[in-house]
């Protein structure tokens, strides 16, 4: 046992005192002679040797002293890693954190083993790759997967981003990994638009520092899937937060809140209206169904909108009121459409002024819509 980084008082201190506390301390002190690269060879295999023998102590407190001093050790022997990697998760957590000597299979077979604790170690690496990603992304953990979204250096391809917005894209904490995780694809952003709760949409845009056309073509999206006027999922409070948020961010234009109209959406459009004219949101909902002219006419001027979209709101608000809704089969897909051709009729009046963009949008919302729902009805 004796060598030249044990002195004599530390191997007196062993047949003396061979304890646990005096054990991990030896194991600390021949970690760091170890890792500091000064031993030669035959120290070093002198080294290993007793590291071979602390790996199977009976102590815990040894080994998890042991792995914690060797857990930053490139020199560390592949299998010696595999031995403390492998052992309770209190002595393999900071192998399993640290260590660049165990290999992606090393990894992937310790993540099947199923052990959580580990599991979770090994999503907060600094470097995990698309292999790792996948196989911790399989467990299907909420602890384990969100520790690996909210890690940077973690390589997760597309597919397996699909995967979790699929498998976990209801839990909240998930959610918000997702959000903040930075560079999220397109394809990507918009899929987990549309599972997020109102109140996170506006964050992801933001988060995700997109373009404000691209931006509003993403929420729009989200807002056309769920009508949320005519299917009453969300909450008028969820509404108003998402509303608020795209205002504060500079997101809540003109476009957005004419095309929500354009489709149905109630909520999104008199809320829209009440934070840029800032007055409650009751209010707001007065002015838009006054029977006469003035009331919506003063409110779009309070709320600065364009003069010159102002007859097609008007447009799609008569529209809206010549159309029956009950909620049967096919009926959103209906009002919809119908609503759109209604719009689309205001064209030929000279008061009403669409743009350009608002048109193609407008037809290809249309080219969308099935034409016939008789049989549904």
């Amino acid at each position: 046992m004796a060598t030249h980084f044990l002195s004599e008082k530390d191997v007196e201190r062993l047949l003396r005192n061979p304890s646990p506390v005096t054990r991990a301390a030896t194991a600390v002190k021949v970690a760091r002679e170890f890792d500091s690269g000064s031993l030669n060879e035959k120290q070093r295999a002198e080294a290993e040797a007793v590291f071979r023998l602390l790996a199977e102590d009976a102590e815990v407190r040894v080994r998890e002293a042991l792995s914690t001093q060797l857990k930053t050790c490139k020199n560390l022997p592949h299998d010696l890693a595999m031995r403390l990697a492998s052992d309770v998760s209190t002595v393999a957590v900071p192998l399993l954190n640290f260590s660049e000597v165990l290999t992606d299979d090393d990894l992937v077979d310790i993540i099947a083993a199923g052990d959580e604790d580990k599991q979770v170690a090994i999503a907060r690496r600094k470097q995990i790759s698309d292999t790792v990603s996948e196989a911790l992304i399989d467990t299907k953990r909420p602890a384990v997967v969100t520790k690996l979204v909210v890690n940077t250096g973690a390589d997760i391809p597309d597919g397996s981003l699909e995967k979790v917005i699929d498998t976990l894209g209801d839990s909240e904490s998930m959610q918000m990994a997702l959000v903040h995780r930075p560079g999220l694809p397109i394809g990507i952003t918009e899929k987990l638009l549309t599972v997020l709760s109102e109140r996170f949409q506006a964050e992801l845009v933001k988060q995700q520092n997109l373009p404000t056309d691209l931006a509003t073509d993403l929420i729009l999206k989200t807002r056309e899937r769920a009508v949320v006027a005519l299917s009453g999922d969300s909450g008028i409070e969820d509404v108003q937060a998402l509303v608020q948020q795209l205002h504060d961010n500079g997101r809540l234009t003109p476009s957005i809140i004419l095309r929500t109209l354009f489709v149905g959406d109630f909520r999104f459009f008199e809320a829209a209206l009440a934070v840029r004219a800032a007055i409650p949101m009751a209010n707001a909902q007065v002015l838009v169904s006054d029977p006469g002219k003035a009331g919506l006419a003063r409110l779009w001027a309070v709320a600065a909108m364009p003069d010159e979209q102002l007859p097609s709101a008007r447009a799609a608000i008569q529209a809206a009121t010549e159309i029956d809704y009950d909620g049967g089969p096919g009926d959103l897909e209906r009002y919809s459409r119908r609503l759109i051709e209604l719009v689309l009729t205001q064209c030929d009046d000279p008061a009403v002024n669409f743009t350009r963009e608002d048109l193609d949008y407008l037809i290809a919302k249309m080219d969308a819509l099935p034409a016939n729902f008789v049989a549904e009805i």
